[in-house]
């Protein structure tokens, strides 16, 4: 299996970095378009037209599967890259809201939704949530995560500061959705906050829960192939990579 990876910038790499644990694919292309991200402060049009030149840019290699690491676009342009694609395309909201219900035993669980101003203004979690019997959702936009994680801010006084922000006057949920793919990298810092018995639904263990669900993987890739490209400064894409990735 030959899979594309495609998300806004760098945040994708953790997604990539749980398929890599799992030895579910033979190579990997990322394609990150490092210079127009942030996504999620664009508008649903900007978005969805970057989102059809990704697809595009993929048609340079023969693909059997495009994952969209993007939450920003998982939420708004799904539909018009299946439309644009010539093999299936999967978001990581779907699959983020899935894994929540199989973790959550009890309907009734308060979930926070964490994300980008744009991911979370579409709503695409609550409605996929809501589909699953699940009703007790809050949802918090905490963009200031994005910045801090590309500063590699991963711990200390501001990020702190920051929960201190977002969360301070909020009651401790019962589960947590990362639905940004930048925000796994600071999930240790995220668990010392809130209580021990929260749950953390992350985005690259999510869609791999859903892809060996949904397709028979028969066999283990131990050292798959790694292809990384973006928009912009490729380089420093790749230096990320290796800081974050076991390769």
């Amino acid at each position: 299996m030959k899979v594309g990876v495609f998300d806004s910038g760098i945040g994708g790499l953790t997604v990539v970095k749980s398929m890599l644990e799992h030895e579910l694919f033979e190579e990997i292309i990322y394609f990150g378009d490092t210079a127009r991200v942030p996504y999620g402060i664009k508008d649903k049009n900007t978005i969805i037209r970057y989102a059809i030149e990704a697809v595009e840019f993929f048609k340079n290699f023969e693909l059997s599967l495009i994952i969209v690491a993007c939450n920003t676009v998982s939420a708004y342009a799904l539909d018009e890259m299946r439309e644009s694609s010539n093999c299936p395309v999967i978001g990581v909201v779907e699959a983020g809201a899935l894994a929540t219900a199989n973790a959550l035993k009890n309907k009734q669980s308060n979930i926070l939704i964490l994300g980008t101003n744009a991911t979370i203004n579409s709503k695409a979690y609550e409605k996929n949530l809501n589909k699953l019997g699940f009703n007790n959702l809050q949802a918090k936009a905490t963009g200031l995560f994005v910045p801090l994680v590309e500063e590699k801010i991963y711990s200390g006084d501001i990020l702190e500061a920051t929960f201190e922000h977002y969360f301070k006057e909020m009651q401790t949920p019962d589960a947590i959705i990362l639905g940004c793919t930048h925000f796994p990298i600071i999930l240790p810092a995220l668990q010392n906050y809130f209580d021990k018995g929260t749950i953390f639904i992350h985005s690259g263990e999510a869609i791999v829960e859903y892809l060996e669900k949904k397709f028979d993987f028969t066999r283990k890739y131990k050292e798959p192939t790694l292809k990384f490209f973006a928009s912009e400064n490729p380089d420093a894409l790749k230096k990320i990579a290796s800081a974050w990735l076991p390769i």
